[in-house]
């Protein structure tokens, strides 16, 4: 039990001594590590509560996503019932639901029969079908009643919520930043930290634009002027604009090209002007229709709309087949590179409300960085003192196993680039604990072992056999509680689960390993009679 093959030491010296490289670089400075090769530039990336940068909590807006599937039931109604050549009025949509009125009562079965087709089941993992996502009901005399279903738009919003998360994601690795947290909340929120970005400005402006882009031909029956006075025509409405020479258009509501079909937005300069535009790619089926409808339409208007605001209207000089442009306005340099990030992401479901919003000082960071070293030493030392105090040479075995333990737990962080926070540090504390608990076992397990009247050397073999066991129970449970952790919770209690988790598969191999190969080489050295424990 104590003899190591030489496999094994070589094995043991390797781990160590790559534990000892791989968390140097935590004592360099970022300038420093730059003269380093790049394999040994690995840093633990530090939290929000210790490096400092913003805090935010984003809520779906569920009556958004609400409104746009209400728009395109409206649209999915009044297509149906002029193909079945149904009379009708009063196409209204509300709050929750599209009221259709019949003109005829003798069309309203066949109408019900038509519109009831449209609806799509729900389907469900573990459940199966749970029912339809539209609800189609008769209502007062020949009134239709058509609204979402309650389970279905839940789906709806947790799909969202997915879907924002990664476009978030997309848009904040495009600053440049690193290790943002981005996990979802509940039902329809969206926890967002960003270690290291001091202005939540810049933050809010990047993740709360919807960036929803669109192109629409101009209207040229009447002017916005007129149709605001009045009734727009049919298939048409008044949008805003970011130009005060011309605050309102009067577009087609149906698209020409959405967002969905750009590939690629970069920002840059007009050949010309010098002025700061956007330039856009579309995927091929977007370029063929941009190229088809422009063609159509040469020497008329079209308008670029970014969440229901005009941004541009140029006219079409001519016909634009290669399925590339730009986006020119009246904005800056930063405004520009902000719009090709947005565009490039991809757009949001819906927009997203701040219902949380917090920033941490780097000052306040550097703080929480100095208390955390405090705590570590102190835990360090008082630990030291007491295994010291208790096991003697023993004892001192034991903080050097501990002393590799933190180095092996700072490297796999550093490798894994598992991000260290507040709770993190207190993970490590405990570590230390669980750590020499090991060798206290062990400890006493030979001290029962020399009371019984076995030799030094019998003794200590013993007790490792017989701890062997016990201290991979007890680890097991430990790391079996870390993952738990980790799965169910988030943020600060991931953040500690992770430190726990490598904690104790540290300590596991120190107690095991490096204090059996310094006992086994003490006794190897000094052939001891009696054990100073």
């Amino acid at each position: 039990m104590l003899y190591f093959e030489r496999w094994k030491v070589l094995l043991i010296a390797a781990v160590s001594l790559g534990g000892i490289l791989f968390t140097l670089p935590n004592l360099f400075t970022p300038a420093q590590l730059q003269n380093l090769p790049s394999w040994m530039q690995l840093r633990m990336p530090l939290g929000l509560d210790l490096r400092g940068g913003s805090h935010l909590v984003l809520q779906m807006n569920a009556q958004e996503l609400k409104d746009d599937w209400l728009e395109a039931i409206s649209g999915d109604v009044r297509q149906t019932l002029r193909e079945a050549r149904v009379g009708y009025s009063g196409l209204a949509k509300t709050r929750d639901e599209v009221r259709v009125t019949i003109r005829n009562a003798e069309d309203l079965e066949a109408s019900l029969t038509k519109l009831r087709a449209l609806a799509r089941p729900v389907s469900n993992s573990i459940l199966g079908d749970t029912g339809t996502d539209i609800v189609v009901e008769r209502g007062e005399g020949n009134i239709i009643l058509i609204r979402p279903d309650t389970v279905a738009m839940n789906e709806r919003i947790s799909s969202a919520v997915g879907s924002a998360i990664e476009t978030i994601r997309r848009r904040v690795d495009a600053l440049g930043t690193t290790d943002p947290t981005i996990q979802r909340q509940g039902r329809d929120r969206i926890l967002l930290q960003v270690p290291g970005l001091s202005d939540p400005g810049e933050l809010k402006a990047l993740v709360g634009q919807t960036a929803k882009l669109t192109f629409h031909l101009v209207d040229r029956s009447m002017s916005a002027t007129e149709a605001q006075a009045g009734n727009p025509p049919p298939g048409s409405g008044v949008y805003q604009s970011q130009d005060a020479a011309e605050p309102a258009y009067l577009l087609q509501k149906r698209s020409i090209v959405s967002g969905e079909d750009l590939v690629d937005s970069q920002p840059g300069f007009d050949d010309q002007t010098r002025e700061p535009v956007v330039s856009f790619r579309f995927n091929s089926s977007g370029a063929q229709r941009f190229g088809k409808v422009t063609q159509e339409n040469v020497g008329y208007p079209f308008a670029i709309v970014l969440d229901d605001k005009v941004i541009s209207a140029p006219v079409i000089r001519e016909a634009i087949l290669g399925g590339s442009g730009q986006i020119s306005g009246n904005f800056g340099v930063q405004e520009a590179s902000n719009l090709a990030i947005l565009l490039r992401s991809g757009a949001l479901p819906a927009s997203l409300d701040i219902i949380e919003e917090r920033t941490v000082g780097p000052s306040l960071g550097a703080d929480s960085i100095q208390a955390g070293k405090t705590a570590v030493l102190i835990g360090f030392a008082g630990v030291s003192a007491f295994m010291i105090a208790g096991y003697g040479l023993f004892g001192l075995f034991a903080i050097l196993a501990l002393f590799v333990n933190l180095v092996l737990v700072t490297a796999a962080m550093s490798i894994l680039q598992s991000t260290l926070t507040l709770p993190g540090i207190a993970g490590i504390v405990l570590t230390m604990g669980m750590s020499v608990d090991a060798n206290v076992l062990i400890n006493e397990r030979i001290r029962d072992e020399v009371r019984s009247g076995k030799s030094a050397i019998l003794a200590i073999e013993t007790a490792f056999a017989r701890a062997y066991n016990t201290i991979t129970d007890t680890n097991m449970t430990g790391l079996l509680v870390a993952f738990i952790l980790f799965w169910l919770g988030s943020g600060a209690v991931r953040g500690f689960a992770v430190t726990l988790g490598i904690g104790i598969l540290a300590s596991f191999f120190t107690a095991t390993t490096i204090t059996r190969y310094l006992v086994s080489e003490w006794i190897r050295w000094t052939r001891p009679t009696v054990i100073p424990i």
